[in-house]
């Protein structure tokens, strides 16, 4: 005798298996892992507050710095 299976839990099943295997491809032709973006995101980040750290003060306008 042949086992029981449910049909829907089957339909499902395969379902979820064809947008695994989808999600997987676009992964590989379109993005780049989170790990990696996130990465990149903070050593961005990091750089611009170091920029931002050794930024001089903006000059007084209309003073000139030869002495005048």
């Amino acid at each position: 005798m042949a086992d029981v299976v449910n049909l829907r839990r089957a339909r499902k099943r395969k379902a979820r298996e064809i947008a695994a295997a989808e999600a997987e491809n676009r992964r590989a032709a379109f993005g780049i892992s989170q790990v990696t973006r996130k990465a990149a995101r903070d050593e961005r980040e990091f750089a611009e507050r170091r920029l931002e750290a050794h930024r001089l003060d903006e000059p007084t306008p209309g003073r000139t710095d030869d002495g005048e």
